[in-house]
């Protein structure tokens, strides 16, 4: 049951001061997706916001936000709400998902709601955040993120808040998507400042008088009314002026303290003074700065009294000064007592470092310039902070430092290191790591007090070796690193047990010992946990994932996903990181989610990642997304689109392969199958031709190139040629555990028996397969088999599988338009060629041929331009030509262009 006088606008006020300059800004315009109105009480945001509402041509909803709305599922179930309120019909799906799913796969019904929005608002719809403040989750702060990240052209969102939201408003300005009314912003101007005077606050005067008091106050709404009570203004007489304007900021300053400061009892006044130097209050820390016990009450009283104190929470817990207030108020200290203000910074700080604010303490410390408090800070809490998503702030803030400070202090050396490890700048590394070595090297033959330190920075050193060995395939050298820091670990105070078992793990995956891997993974997330390493939690968690899906054990797989991400949620509280979405993890929930056939949810995973090709990310990272995204397009039918995020992983992994510290999904074979599913039965013999499994070391991709190949034999009418690549691989998937895997084995098997005409064995083969899938609840992979493999489904008695499976598959391929990998034809002749151009590079030759450059090309295909230049260069070769001019005219001599 939802509230429906939570979807009501305010009663329009007659007397309100129309606000035009605001509401231009207000204007929708191309690409715009959010407006942002921010202020204290009292401000006029609400009002502000209705008078926007009542401009609006398409549908308007409006959601008043309380207390109880912090919790994810009745958040989007209210937001759901306010669209259907505002008349967007068809709501009732949403709704739905919003109601049963799991709280951490909402990812999948924000989706769908996006989706609906595109399909069902197209002529615009708006929607309204009134006290968006009342939000305080991590988790709906991130999950909005996201639904404003995807949310379709017209539709437009205003969030109205007294605090500034926990959101990455600063990317969307960058992005020309959002635009935000601030308090400075919300000042009245010279003309609505006299209308407030006269209209609200009844005082009748002149526009001298009106002008000196808007001048007075510079706009500020409460100024101007603290200002008027100040002076008696509901009591002065005719003619009585209210004080001079001031000229200048100093003597805005100064009508604050004379004004406002000294007409407050000693008590107000002295914490006032006491807590300027905080960019944020709460009662604690400002009973450690004042040594007090009664801030409490303080706070409360200010609030009460709204003297400038803006709230941001909605537990009257965490406040600010507004920033002009707050200037004048330190000013007023540096004047009166700067003595002070050194121990009242330091203890701030103090309180800051010890309540774990560590990033606010920094900050404090920046700004003050304390440098070699700086340097300690970074040294005791700089390795957390790294492995919690911060490693770009580290690097900033180690940059701070004057020159030599990092290169004399060996542990901010190492700091230094882990940082551009984690982005990504491998080159920075090598250089340092050698410089550093040397250092430690001097210092333990010095006996330098320092010297079991240094020894202890020896194992960081032998951890990110081992991940650089593995950049370059030698992966023996890395694997005797990772396990020489395992036996040293427990004689350091480093801890590192989470970064080395992730190591152990990447180094047991890449080896194919899968089980291993699994334990390692497993010990890596609880060491994570134990150390508060994020990022190592997130990366060691989506492996696993990831493992334990194409091993088959599908169902452990989806809780060690969400087991991960409810620890994230409950211990990474700031969501304007851009660090929380795990490849791994992610790519795992799109296959989970895919083989369960809720493409909805899988899309929703999927769609975060997309950013991170565009940004571009590690090319180990950038490979797993585009073969997630690939399996994805294969599975709906788009097999066009599997073929180019394949395409261009391929061109990643030729350029940047020896920067990959595993051995990548197998892309040839999923390759092939999208081939035979485009009837490209040419391309994808060439590649049986060539093949090589010999060459994998992780058997998860041996095994999918021999079922691959054993397919392409199928579809060529060589069935026979199959059965010997099946029955080896029957016997190693199904002794190495890997039962997603034998499932499609003996599904193949089935398919090969039922072309040699042996169709009783072939139907105890498939009903084996089926039984085994019943178990993991794995419909997709059935239905992207043959067409022979879907007819032998659709002709088996329901009764012979337990529950429900076999009647829920045959429904879903009935429903499903999913490819049939069994074509009939062969691909179209392309005579006067010595080899066939690729469904990839016809695309790209027909672009050439609209006319568009290389990097529209690549922005209509979606992949990078390296890779619109490798397809140009194989058309080149082909048809033999030089030049575009060229190229274009041979293809209309063979008849390939229109």
């Amino acid at each position: 049951m939802l509230l429906t006088t939570k979807f009501l606008r305010p009663a329009s006020d007659r007397n309100a001061v129309p606000r035009e300059r605001l509401l231009r800004t207000l204007q929708s315009r191309a690409g715009k997706r959010l407006n942002l109105i921010i202020g204290p009480a009292g401000y006029g945001k609400t009002t502000l916001a209705n008078q926007w509402c009542t401009q609006q041509t398409g549908a308007v909803g409006w959601l008043s936000l309380d207390a109880n709305d912090d919790e994810p599922r009745r958040f989007w179930q209210y937001m759901a709400g306010a669209l259907s309120h505002a008349g967007l019909a068809d709501l009732d799906d949403c709704q739905s998902l919003f109601s049963q799913a799991d709280t951490h796969d909402f990812e999948g019904a924000i989706s769908g709601l996006i989706n609906h929005l595109v399909a069902h608002a197209r002529e615009g719809v708006s929607l309204v955040l009134d006290d968006y403040h009342q939000i305080q989750s991590p988790v709906i702060h991130r999950q909005l993120t996201y639904f404003i990240d995807y949310l379709p052209p017209g539709m437009n969102l205003v969030i109205v808040s007294r605090s500034e939201p926990e959101l990455p408003v600063a990317r969307w300005r960058v992005r020309q998507w959002a635009d935000t009314i601030e308090p400075q912003l919300l000042a009245f101007s010279e003309d609505e400042a006299r209308r407030f005077l006269s209209e609200f606050m009844a005082l009748e005067l002149d526009p001298a008088e009106s002008r000196r008091i808007w001048q007075n106050a510079e706009g500020w709404v409460a100024a101007m009314q603290l200002s008027a009570i100040a002076a008696g203004t509901a009591s002065q007489a005719p003619g009585e002026t209210i004080g001079r304007p001031p000229s200048s900021s100093r003597e805005l300053n100064e009508y604050i303290i004379g004004e406002i400061l000294n007409q407050q009892p000693a008590e107000v006044r002295d914490f006032l003074l006491d807590t300027a130097c905080c960019l944020r209050l709460n009662a604690s820390l400002c009973n450690h700065v004042r040594q007090a016990t009664d801030s409490q009450s303080l706070l409360e009283r200010l609030s009460r009294s709204n003297l400038f104190l803006v709230p941001l929470d909605s537990r009257d817990q965490w406040f600010r000064y507004h920033d002009l207030f707050r200037e004048a108020l330190f000013t007023r200290l540096q004047q009166t007592a700067p003595e002070r203000i050194e121990p009242l910074q330091a203890r701030a700080i103090d309180w800051l470092l010890d309540n774990d604010d560590i990033q606010e303490a920094i900050a404090q410390l920046v700004q003050r310039r304390d440098w070699p408090w700086l340097e300690r800070v970074l040294a005791e809490h700089g390795n957390h902070l790294i492995h919690g998503g911060f490693h770009l702030p580290v690097l900033e803030w180690l940059d701070k430092l004057p020159s030599g400070a990092v290169e004399a202090n060996p542990r901010l050396s190492m700091l230094q290191i882990w940082g551009h490890f984690f982005a990504n700048r491998l080159d920075a590394i090598e250089p340092r790591l050698e410089q550093l070595e040397n250092r430690l090297d001097r210092r333990v033959a010095d006996a330098h007090p320092d010297a079991e330190g240094a020894l202890g920075l020896h194992s960081e050193i032998a951890l990110i070796r081992g991940h650089l060995a593995r950049t370059r395939a030698d992966h023996d050298s890395a694997a005797d690193l990772t396990r020489q820091v395992l036996r040293d670990i427990d004689h350091t105070q480093i801890p590192l047990k989470s970064v080395t078992y992730y190591g152990i793990g990447l180094d047991c995956f890449g080896r194919g010992d899968l089980p291993a891997a699994e334990d390692a993974l497993a010990s890596a997330v609880s060491y994570g946990q134990l150390e508060r390493k994020a990022s190592t939690v997130l990366s060691s968690g989506g492996l696993l994932a990831w493992i334990r899906f194409h091993r088959g054990h599908i169902d452990l797989a989806l809780e060690s996903c969400r087991a991960v991400r409810r620890w994230i949620d409950q211990h990474y509280t700031d969501p304007r990181q851009p660090t929380l979405i795990s490849c791994w993890q992610n790519c795992a929930l799109i296959e989970i989610h895919r083989e369960r056939g809720e493409l909805e949810h899988a899309e929703g995973y999927l769609k975060p990642l997309l950013s991170h090709l565009e940004t571009g990310t590690e090319p180990g990272q950038h490979i797993i997304i585009q073969y997630a995204r690939a399996r994805l397009a294969f599975t709906r039918g788009d097999l066009a689109g599997a073929l180019t995020a394949l395409d261009d992983a391929r061109n990643m992994l030729a350029q940047r392969g020896d920067r990959i510290l595993f051995e990548p999904p197998n892309l040839e074979a999923m390759t092939a199958r999208a081939q035979l599913g485009l009837s490209e039965l040419d391309a994808a013999q060439r590649w049986l031709e060539r093949r090589d499994a010999g060459r994998y070391r992780n058997p998860l991709n041996a095994e999918q190139d021999n079922m691959t190949a054993a397919r392409v034999l199928i579809a060529l009418g060589r069935p026979a040629e199959a059965l010997p690549l099946l029955a080896p691989l029957r016997l190693s998937t199904e002794q190495g555990q890997h039962h997603k895997h034998l499932i499609e084995v003996l599904t193949i098997y089935a398919d090969a028996l039922a072309a040699e005409d042996k169709t009783a064995e072939a139907s105890a083969m498939l009903t084996e397969a089926l039984r085994r899938a019943a178990r993991q609840g794995l419909y997709r992979l059935f239905v992207e088999e043959s067409a022979r493999i879907r007819r032998m489904i659709r002709a088996l008695d329901p009764d012979t599988m337990p529950g429900n499976f076999l009647s829920g598959l045959q429904a879903l391929l009935d429903a499903s338009d999913a490819p049939a990998s069994e074509p009939s034809i062969r691909s179209a002749p392309q005579p006067g060629l010595v080899e066939p151009l690729s469904s990839r590079e016809i695309e790209v030759l027909g672009l050439i041929n609209e006319g568009l450059a290389n990097k529209d090309i690549a922005q209509r295909m979606q992949v990078a331009n390296a890779t619109v230049k490798a397809h140009i260069r194989n058309l080149y070769s082909k048809l033999q030509v030089k030049s575009r001019t060229e190229a274009l005219a041979r293809a209309r001599q063979l008849a390939l262009l229109q």
